[in-house]
């Protein structure tokens, strides 16, 4: 880590007390080595001031070319963006996870990462998130490295939008913009992509700006008379008021989608079949744990928000009882509140669910803090009351350090591998113990005239033994209420 400033007292002492080739390197030490030449007469404390506030560079984020064939190949199809980062609470080593995890987010979204650079602040600006000195040394690292977007850890008011834009004269975008043009990108099916559009419309709605005179405002009146003539309705509120009616429809629509989704779930109720949900962090391996579990054959891959529309498919547990398991969209740190509302139809797999698996990645460098962004969602959609089930997923690539601290914290967990199979099968018996089980158990002699009542106990209860004699099939078996009803007719009199 270090920092960048402008020119000091500090700087000019370094320059009479190196020669030419190591005054740089000194500069750009993390750590200069002490002496009393150079610091003798620095006052320890606004050295300490002066070096929270300044931004400082988070190294490593570049995912800039060396080949220049490939170079000139995605210049003409990538942004090249720099980050940069307002750290508030939290260590430094917080920051930097976080700016790491925004500059994945922009090459998912098929940007180049150039550099970025953290503000050290109680809270960001009011006016240009940074401050205007820090954005005035932000415009210079953009002219340096020829950056063409500025990509803000955070989300911006529209005030803090348009003042940072000005002063460094290239786009500026947030967090939540960013995560909703890579939804935007990798929503396949009709409810994803109305789910993102009115997530969009609302984060565009206060965000308009008007272009000039020109289109500043229509003329009012007209042939109204006297007293009528006058400004009319601006371009803008007549852009905004497109914006309500496009938004309106597209919550009917996904309100219809919902009714859809609701008709499939009474469904499964109706037969009695539990539900487990399959939630986490982005790119924790979900969708790798569901084709592992089910052979779904699901997209995977190692991108952040690759799948976005719920998967149903159906599974079946060692015991041989059948449940349906549910692959629901990735979450992530700070998940945009325009998204949670507009996903909230297919979330709602999360809070029906009879039991979630909440896969976490063991590789990641602070997979509790994906934890505590997972719970954080699944508390908003009024899932808390669902048993949970921690995966910790990607054992076979995790610090074996990382998984005994999670294993030992998480009193509910298991450490598996969705590439690998480790721990799958002990996975699949604890889904087995956790699911819900039929609240009767009932022993019947079921004639093999009424072999749909077999059928039904196999597939909505839980079958303990069975037998097949002359009289017809003898069976053991734990059921919900309904179908204890339809086998009681069977009970053998010695059992009852």
């Amino acid at each position: 880590m270090t920092s960048s400033s402008s020119p000091s007292q500090d700087a000019k002492r370094l320059a009479h007390a190196y020669p030419e080739g190591l005054r740089a390197d000194a500069l750009m030490e993390e750590d200069v080595a002490w002496s009393y030449e150079i610091d003798g007469d620095r006052d320890g404390d606004q050295f300490d001031r002066s070096e929270r506030a300044a931004l400082r560079r988070v190294v490593g984020l570049s995912t800039e070319l060396e080949d220049v064939t490939e170079v000139e190949y995605r210049q003409l199809r990538l942004e090249r963006v720099v980050l940069v980062g307002v750290w508030t609470t939290g260590t430094a080593q917080d920051a930097d996870n976080s700016l790491a995890e925004l500059a994945a987010l922009a090459e998912t979204a098929g940007a180049l990462v150039l550099d970025g650079v953290i503000q050290r602040r109680d809270k960001p600006d009011a006016a240009t998130y940074i401050g205007s000195g820090k954005a005035a040394e932000l415009r210079d690292i953009v002219i340096e490295t020829g950056a063409d977007t500025v990509i803000c850890d955070g989300e911006l008011s529209p005030g803090q939008l348009i003042q940072l834009e000005d002063v460094v004269k290239v786009k500026v975008i947030d967090r939540t913009a960013l995560i909703l043009d890579i939804f935007a990108q990798h929503a396949k099916s009709r409810e994803g992509k109305a789910q993102v559009a009115l997530a969009q419309m609302q984060y565009m709605l206060p965000r308009l700006r008007g272009w000039g005179q020109s289109l500043s405002r229509q003329m009012g009146g007209g042939r109204g008379g006297l007293a009528t003539r006058g400004p009319g309705e601006t371009k803008i509120e007549t852009d905004r008021r497109r914006i309500r009616e496009k938004m309106a429809k597209m919550r009917r629509e996904i309100a219809d989608m919902k009714t859809g989704r609701e008709i499939k779930r009474q469904e499964r109720r109706r037969n009695k079949v539990p539900s487990v949900a399959i939630a986490g962090y982005t790119n924790a391996g979900k969708s790798s744990l569901l084709n592992r579990l089910t052979g779904a054959g699901v997209l995977v891959e190692n991108a952040l928000f690759a799948t976005l529309d719920p998967t149903v498919r159906r599974a079946e547990t060692p015991s041989g009882r059948l449940y349906t398991l549910a692959d629901t969209v990735g979450f992530v740190r700070h998940l945009p509140h325009h998204l949670v509302e507009a996903f909230r139809s297919t979330m709602e797999e999360v809070g029906d669910s009879d039991l979630i698996l909440h896969v976490v990645d063991g590789s990641h460098p602070n997979p509790e803090e994906q934890l505590a962004a997972v719970r954080e969602v699944i508390r908003d959609v009024g899932a808390t009351d669902v048993p949970e089930i921690v995966v910790v997923n990607k054992a076979d690539a995790a610090d074996p350090l990382v998984l005994q601290r999670l294993l030992r914290v998480e009193k509910r967990s298991i450490a598996v591998s969705a590439r690998t199979g480790q721990g799958i099968e002990k996975l699949l018996g604890l889904i087995d113990n956790e699911l819900p089980r039929p609240s009767v158990e009932i022993e019947a002699l079921v004639p093999y005239t009424h072999g749909k009542l077999v059928a039904r106990a196999h597939t909505e209860g839980e079958v303990i033994s069975e037998e097949h004699t002359a009289e017809g099939t003898l069976l053991k078996v734990r059921v919900h209420e309904e179908l204890a009803a339809d086998l009681a007719p069977y009970v053998p009199v010695s059992a009852a």
